[in-house]
């Protein structure tokens, strides 16, 4: 049964509004653990910041259960993957989801703890199947 987090595709909308909500979120993810900062140092981050802007709602669509994201999705599980060209090991998603959240309560004017709950949820769907693919 797949859950419908509209919520998620709304709130994140909201968050777009302010003008460094990805770079908001890139300085809160770079410091969130040591080993993730070295993994950006050779990152063109224009570029990422547009990869995580789209990668972001695109993962709020695959939590939903949408198939029509599912080959972007699986393209990013496969270059986070231990043979990807940007392998990240699971133990650090945490951190990712963390960044994220943290970013979203500070973005988001409607930012409620059951909403924050509901991002977390979603997002792990999609860092579950990350890990078992990595």
């Amino acid at each position: 049964m797949s859950n419908n987090y509209d919520d998620l595709q709304q709130s994140y909308g909201r968050c777009l509004r302010e003008k460094n909500f990805i770079e908001r979120f890139y300085e809160i993810f770079l410091v969130s653990h040591p080993a993730i900062k070295p993994m950006f140092e050779k990152t063109d981050f224009q570029t990422q910041r547009m990869a995580l802007r789209h990668g972001i709602s695109a993962a709020i669509s695959y939590a939903s259960g949408s198939s029509l994201t599912k080959r972007t999705m699986d393209q990013m599980a496969a270059a986070h993957s231990r043979t990807g060209h940007a392998p990240v090991s699971p133990d650090l998603y945490p951190y990712w989801v963390d960044s994220l959240v943290q970013t979203v309560k500070e973005m988001d004017p409607q930012a409620t703890p059951q909403l924050l709950s509901r991002w977390r949820q979603g997002m792990s769907v999609v860092t579950k199947d990350f890990s078992r693919r990595y």
